[in-house]
């Protein structure tokens, strides 16, 4: 039975993990202050959670569907809390490093069972608005992570400095712990389902094999061991591929509905486009145009209210619109990103930026969970966490693959200057929007509209 405060509760986990995922760059200076981090140790506090948290998405989300989803939720929310006042409280580099570890993991065990207990909890119309409020909560936690860290920092409580970022989610994390048992409803797949652990280390060393080498791989200039970490994944997934066993981490089955494969690639494409974008943005305003950090925070607020606006909008397109509301996001999201290019090359002050970002942000609103809605709903509820757990790799995977291209792009041309580096980005940010759109034209066009909808 889905009681009233099932979706606040299960949405605040959502929001502490990716407010995690963006919160920390704000706080990287004075950490490296505080603490005398090397540049190693600072690299890792930022890239260790985001290793942690992509390799073991798919994992945490049979988890839940063997053992239980309230359970895993309940268990992944509680080392959450835990490792984030580990890392608020660190004494020095390496217990920051280790605890940051630890934060990504657990969040890997809690992500895919929200997204799995919205699957099995609601139906019809009630989970459009359930997948839509997700999609809102994880666009305003990532647009709003790195204002909501400089806010915490300015405010200094208690003295906290930087170490605000991880203790502020120890009073949302135990609160939503405290709720999780009487207010959200237990499922797991149906019979005697047992975990694949031969086919868990697979593709969670798969992952990691792809998910290292583009984090770590532009920092160090593509050396050896990435094509090598490269190669290895696609051995380690053509070994899961040939296995066979009752219970397996992913039914390959699921991949011949043409709307969950295709639903993946677009979230890919999506996700490769967004993560890279709040990258070299917060970099043009910081380095090419000298606000601080919490006037760098600001400015991310026009995509915030666009990307607000849309997410309330987008499901009542979507059930007329179809796939075509995702390719009007992409679109849209290509007006938007092509006006902030003509303004950067105008050299226009930032007040120009305001309708460009706000357009931006409402191409966000219009993808992001008709997207969502599209993988997950002809998943049958007892494969609901094994999807989720697909498509928040997905996310990652394609946040790291954007922000490992776009530094390519962005750095290559930054001998030329902050906004001429910035341009070149933009360039191939539009072209991903625009891939986007094409790319959904291959969903299924007799069904789309229902199932963007969430009816059967």
């Amino acid at each position: 039975m889905v009681r009233a405060g099932t979706l606040p509760v299960v949405l605040a986990g959502v929001f502490i993990t990716i407010l995690d995922f963006f919160i920390v760059n704000v706080a990287v200076p004075p950490i490296r202050s505080d603490l005398h981090a090397s540049a190693s140790a600072i690299q890792w506090t930022v890239a260790g959670y985001g290793l942690a948290y992509g390799s073991c998405l798919i994992l945490g989300g049979r988890l839940g569907d063997v053992f239980g989803r309230r359970r895993m939720f309940a268990l992944g929310l509680a080392l959450f809390t835990l490792a984030s006042a580990v890392c608020g409280l660190s004494p020095d580099a390496a217990t920051l490093v280790a605890a940051r570890v630890a934060q990504g993991a657990a969040a890997a065990l809690l992500a895919p069972q929200v997204l799995a207990i919205l699957r099995t909890a609601y139906s019809g119309p009630a989970q459009v608005r359930a997948v839509n409020l997700y999609a809102l909560t994880m666009g305003l936690a990532a647009v709003f992570g790195q204002l909501i860290g400089g806010l915490l920092i300015q405010a200094d409580l208690f003295g906290a400095g930087w170490r605000a970022c991880f203790l502020v989610n120890l009073p949302i994390g135990a609160a939503a712990l405290a709720l999780t048992r009487r207010v959200v409803p237990e499922s797991r797949q149906d019979g005697a389902a047992r975990l694949d652990s031969g086919g868990a280390v697979l593709i969670t060393l798969a992952l990691t094999a792809v998910l290292l080498p583009l984090i770590e791989g532009r920092e160090q200039g593509w050396p050896w061991w990435t094509w090598l970490s490269f190669a290895a994944s696609g051995a380690l997934l053509l070994g899961y591929a040939g296995r066979r066993h009752a219970s397996p981490l992913i039914d390959l089955s699921l991949f011949r509905e043409r709307a969950f494969t295709v639903g993946l690639l677009a979230q890919l494409a999506f996700t490769m486009g967004m993560a890279a974008y709040f990258l070299i943005f917060a970099l043009y305003v910081q380095e090419g145009r000298g606000l601080d950090t919490l006037q760098a925070g600001l400015i991310f607020v026009p995509i915030g209210i666009g990307y607000l606006a849309a997410s309330s909008l987008a499901p009542r397109l979507a059930a007329r619109l179809g796939r075509q509301t995702v390719a009007l996001g992409g679109l849209t999201r290509a007006a938007g990103l092509a006006l902030v290019l003509l303004a950067v090359h105008l050299d226009a002050p930032l007040g120009w930026l305001v309708p460009a970002l706000t357009l931006d942000g409402v191409g966000m609103g219009l993808a992001l969970a008709p997207i969502m809605g599209t993988v997950l709903a002809r998943v049958s509820p007892q494969h609901a966490g094994s999807a989720a757990g697909m498509l928040t790799a997905t996310q990652q995977v394609g946040g790291a693959l954007g922000v490992g291209i776009v530094g390519i792009v962005f750095y290559g041309a930054l001998p030329g200057g902050t906004a001429h580096a910035f341009q070149h980005g933009l360039a191939y940010l539009i072209i991903v929007a625009l891939a986007l759109a094409c790319l959904v034209q291959l969903l299924p066009r007799t069904t789309t509209a229902a199932t963007l909808a969430g009816t059967r």
